[in-house]
């Protein structure tokens, strides 16, 4: 038995863990493109350029 694929939209900006400002997606995804759930995207801040590495998780 195999698992399904869990997909899940990626946000394109996150808050910044540091200081509290807009990290935006690194990565480039195509419109509607979701990603599989435990994926590691990356993030970088714009006021304190902090780069985070998220996986992304199950929105449920």
């Amino acid at each position: 038995m195999t698992d399904s694929l869990r997909l899940v939209d990626a946000p394109a900006q996150i808050v910044c863990v540091d200081c509290g400002g807009e990290a935006f997606l690194l990565e480039r995804l195509e419109p509607g493109e979701q990603v599989e759930v435990g994926t590691i995207l990356s993030y970088r801040c714009k006021d304190c350029m902090d780069r985070w590495d998220i996986e992304i998780g199950d929105e449920e």
